[in-house]
């Protein structure tokens, strides 16, 4: 029986019963929740044992985007098709039947992270054993074993084009760089770092923890940046971003934190409990331990996050949150049973709710193929997936659009980049004032290409001791030798902006 969206709750319960016969139950939809329509959920249980989930990734590829991985606490990787039809009228077990594609135990303990990798044939998954691992996921086979880490590792990136090299947080409070090539010898399967940065975020003014020293010290969560030599830390200790040239690991390149609102009441230190960065890497999220989303634009780290984002709540470290794809959207999940969606370009508003999980909701997930898909889990022991309308984006350009129409010339600029001599005098206006119009030509000017020259020139030949003291190999101001890109190559700005965009970088110091 067909009947028309209802507008409030009293409607819903009229529309329960017509003529004496009682219609299919089904959940309750506030204004908060318009526009997203749960999709369906599924049951995380093994041999009759249900099984908190920890973490869940759609696939990379287009071709593979409706598959969901999940891990949980005992262990196990499922691969979930989203879809199937997940009816109502099922439940949560056969639900999760119907769309399993596979699942094999992982590890003998907690995965606490997994990630796709080379076109969703592997995946890496890092666990509570202190181990990652890389698997074929078509054979269910370990191919590689990465050891080094002395406490449970939280989280993992890959390089955004050598997905071969791997970066990781542990709860023994360093972070570690791996290359998954290099082994010992071609029969051993085990890796060692190629570097491992030790107490990464400790702070020697703060108390230590009576549960013990690894968890005040903990990294939570690392991020490997789109200019494919930084790296952003985070850890349970305070709200600290600490960024990294993996080139020169002794010390952090800039850091990023927000501002103090106040002084005596807003002294303790909240850490942070995972990081995201959209599809460009222009921006970054914080998911923080005082209930807030920050927003951070990596070009403008020394201005402190350019936007807030509150109403859930970050009660544990296993609560994240994560910024789409496009940038548009942020989302939370909460401790309070919800999870949270704002639109980035008007934090001021409140969020859109999705109500349905009975328990702390934790981690969560954008597709990044098909707009609109999410997935959410929670300790309820399920995973919903949820479905954006396409109203939610109507009418609202993302961030990274909004940057990129910035960068177009103004047309007199334009007219001036490609005129060969400059109309100094009021003759020449008038002069080309009668003559008709005419395409320039599409070259380079030789004074042009003068400018340019004389920019490189500069940029690359102008040394001074103060500056190489400075900056020994900064991702921030690299040294010649190293033909690398870096933050500010990866997001270039017009040539008349280049003076305020170089001043917002902060220089490199010992500290």
């Amino acid at each position: 029986m067909e009947t028309s969206r209802s507008q409030s709750f009293f409607l819903d319960l009229k529309l329960r019963e017509v003529n004496g016969f009682r219609v299919r139950k089904r959940p309750y939809i506030g204004n908060d929740s318009l526009g997203f329509d749960p999709i369906g959920a599924v049951a995380i249980e093994h041999d009759g044992e249900p099984s908190p989930p920890m973490a869940l990734s759609f696939c990379k590829t287009s071709k593979n985007a409706h598959i969901l991985a999940l891990a949980d606490e005992a262990g196990y990787v499922t691969l979930t098709d989203t879809r199937k039809k997940l009816l109502d009228n099922d439940s949560f077990q056969e639900n999760a039947e119907k769309a399993k594609v596979t699942e094999w135990v992982a590890h003998e303990n907690a995965v606490f992270d997994l990630c796709w990798i080379k076109d969703d044939a592997n995946m890496l998954t890092a666990s509570g054993d202190q181990s990652i691992k890389i698997w074929d996921t078509q054979e269910r086979k370990c191919i590689r074993a990465l050891l080094g880490h002395t406490g449970s590792i939280k989280s993992i990136s890959c390089h955004p084009s050598n997905q071969e090299l791997v970066v990781s947080g542990s709860r023994d409070g360093s972070f570690a760089v791996w290359d998954t090539r290099c082994s010992k010898s071609v029969h051993n399967s085990r890796v060692q770092p190629l570097s491992i940065v030790q107490e990464a975020h400790t702070s020697s003014g703060r108390r230590r923890c009576r549960r013990g020293k690894a968890e005040s010290m903990s990294i939570t969560s690392v991020l490997y940046l789109k200019d494919e030599v930084s790296l952003a830390t985070a850890g349970a200790v305070d709200s600290i971003i600490k960024f990294w040239d993996t080139r020169y690991l002794k010390a952090p390149v800039t850091q990023a934190c927000p501002k103090s609102e106040s002084s005596t009441e807003e002294k303790r230190l909240h850490g942070i409990s995972s990081l995201s960065q959209d599809l460009n890497g222009m921006f970054i999220t914080a998911s923080c331990m005082d209930h807030r989303v920050y927003l951070y634009n990596v070009l403008q780290l020394e201005k402190g996050p350019i936007k807030t984002f509150s109403g859930g709540r970050t009660e544990s470290f296993f609560v994240k949150s994560a910024i789409s794809p496009d940038a548009a959207h942020i989302l939370s999940g909460s401790s309070d049973g919800n999870a949270y969606i704002w639109q980035v370009d008007k934090p001021q508003m409140d969020p859109i709710v999705l109500k349905s999980h009975d328990g702390e909701v934790t981690a969560v997930n954008w597709c990044p193929s098909e707009m609109g898909k999410v997935a959410t889990c929670s300790d309820d022991f399920t995973v919903r997936l949820w479905n954006i309308q396409s109203s939610c984006y109507s009418n609202m350009r993302s961030p990274s659009s909004l940057r990129k129409r910035v960068r177009a010339l103004p047309r007199v600029e334009r007219r001036k980049l490609f005129a060969d001599e400059p109309s100094n005098s009021k003759s020449n206006e008038d002069t080309n004032s009668r003559t008709p119009i005419t395409m320039p030509e599409m070259r380079t000017p030789e004074s042009q290409k003068k400018l340019s020259f004389s920019f490189e020139v500069k940029q690359d030949l102008v040394r001074t001791p103060e500056t190489e003291a400075r900056s020994p190999s900064s991702v921030l101001n690299p040294p010649p030798s190293l033909k690398r890109k870096t933050i500010r190559d990866y997001f270039p700005v017009p040539f008349n902006k280049l003076s305020s965009a170089k001043s917002s970088f902060p220089e490199c110091t010992d500290q």
